[in-house]
């Protein structure tokens, strides 16, 4: 059985895009690690990069060209200072050269060195190939960015799992039905089942640090969005709209940091109307932080980074004042376990699924693990994560100009709404009159995803990638 961590489904990356941006990145660094397991390394002369299918469609968009030069770099996209990126590009177009793995000067140029591909490779959608040119001949290694920043190979059995992962879970779990079983056999919330397997393969005094990590990331790159005004880079002079909202909804309490923020926020007036607009400033702030290719935490996806955290904030500044870090903890705990039912058992890649195996998957991750903290039972957490998802299924990935932009910022907002929605339907829901099991909803999913026409699995072919044109904008 595929054993994925809480902390595979929720990283620290750059955006704009996980499949596009961080997986390329990761498998530029995993190539490096090949070259240099076959004492190849040093013996490089040249080096040659073939984008295919997805990647190429909307490569430029998604800043899948900079991504594999970020990796190629030696850089880490968890730690890079985003303000350094722009330098590091801009260098390496002057000089035409890298620094490879940043030990080896090579030379490179950007405009021909990565060549995009617009057909597909048939083992996945998000494919890209490293040539290397050693003692005058090229060795080559393909690889599949397959959403939420999981890489694999072709040699790998199945495109949907990750076997890079080695551990095996006390209590393994592919589907809702399983995780209810664990719940009730142990008698506990699914919040604590999750920790008991993530403490098979790691202390829990490392579980507390990391997820703080994650939630620290996440809170950051809302109160960055939320502090950021002007236009977003990329072509479509889409102006960011979280610094607008901000503006009018933060009230008169002064702050100096996120934390303090978020007490500020307590303090502000909290009808309903204030809720929405709250909540949409959250995720709109998350992806337009993405889109600007700063650091969000993938979760699944960066294309939709933003449901998760901004209905977790919603939880500790309306819903419950005096939430602390437990809180957090389980939330995150109970979305990631989600996540992993629906990657095992459909995708979290929008070039495999469109835009429901993203905010689709990220909204019933929220949903579950808010109608936890609300006193969810189980079951209920399993209905509120089934109600967010069949109310996404079908939605296609069609961006705009290829950028994670229109309309992927709006849907994070919606997805947020949604998700709160959900939870709280779910509440008011008897687990014996509930009609579609989560498991359903996950295999109908992944039957949607296969009968979907690719133009609208994020290629903007269709879609209002084509219906709106750039110079519309």
């Amino acid at each position: 059985m595929e054993c994925i961590s809480v902390f595979d489904m929720l990283k620290i990356g750059i955006g704009p895009s996980s499949s596009h941006t961080l997986g390329p990145w990761r498998a530029a660094e995993r190539w490096i690690k090949e070259l240099k397991d076959a004492n190849d390394f040093d013996e490089v002369e040249k080096i040659a990069i073939n984008l295919y299918g997805s990647l190429s469609l909307t490569g430029k968009g998604h800043a899948t060209d900079y991504a594999v030069i970020l990796g190629l770099n030696g850089s880490d996209p968890e730690i890079i200072p985003t303000e350094t990126i722009a330098t590091i590009i801009s260098e390496i177009k002057k000089t035409k050269t890298l620094n490879f793995n940043n030990e080896k000067p090579i030379a490179f140029n950007i405009e021909t060195d990565i060549i995009f591909n617009r057909e597909f490779l048939p083992f996945h959608s998000n494919g890209l190939t490293f040539t290397a040119t050693i003692n005058g001949k090229n060795k080559k290694s393909t690889f599949y960015s397959i959403g939420g920043g999981f890489v694999v190979k072709e040699a790998l059995e199945n495109s949907k799992k990750n076997f890079e992962i080695k551990c095996s879970f006390p209590y393994p779990i592919d589907k809702g039905t399983e995780l209810l079983k664990f719940c009730e056999t142990l008698d506990k919330p699914i919040s604590e089942v999750v920790l008991e397997n993530e403490k098979s393969i790691r202390s829990e005094e490392e579980i507390d640090l990391e997820l703080k990590r994650i939630w620290d990331t996440m809170l950051e790159c809302i109160y960055i969005g939320c502090h950021t005004e002007g236009n977003l880079p990329g072509g479509l002079n889409v102006r960011r709209r979280a610094f607008d909202m901000h503006q009018n909804l933060k009230g008169q309490t002064a702050y100096t940091n996120p934390v303090e923020w978020v007490y500020a926020i307590r303090n502000t007036e909290v009808k309903f109307r204030q809720i929405l607009k709250w909540v949409s400033c959250f995720a709109l702030a998350v992806n337009e932080v993405n889109a600007s290719l700063g650091r969000v935490v993938t979760a699944p996806t960066n294309g939709s980074a933003g449901v998760i955290p901004a209905v977790l904030l919603y939880y500790l500044v309306i819903e419950n004042h005096d939430a602390n870090f437990e809180d957090i903890k389980r939330f995150l705990l109970v979305a990631g376990e989600l996540g992993s039912i629906f990657k095992k058992g459909a995708t979290i890649s929008a070039a495999m699924g469109g835009c429901q195996a993203e905010i689709g998957v990220s909204s019933a991750m929220a949903s579950g693990a808010l109608c936890e903290l609300l006193g969810g039972s189980p079951e209920q957490v399993l209905i509120a994560a089934e109600i967010a998802m069949e109310h996404h299924l079908g939605l296609t990935c069609d961006p705009i100009g290829g950028l994670v932009q229109i309309p992927c910022i709006e849907r994070n907002a919606m997805g947020a709404i949604k998700a709160i929605n959900a939870a709280e339907m779910a509440l008011d829901i008897d687990p014996k009159n509930a009609k579609v099991p989560l498991d359903k909803v996950v295999a109908t999913m992944w039957e949607t995803a296969k009968d979907m026409h690719t133009k609208y699995k994020e290629t903007s072919e269709g879609g209002l990638a084509v219906g709106v044109n750039m110079s519309d904008c």
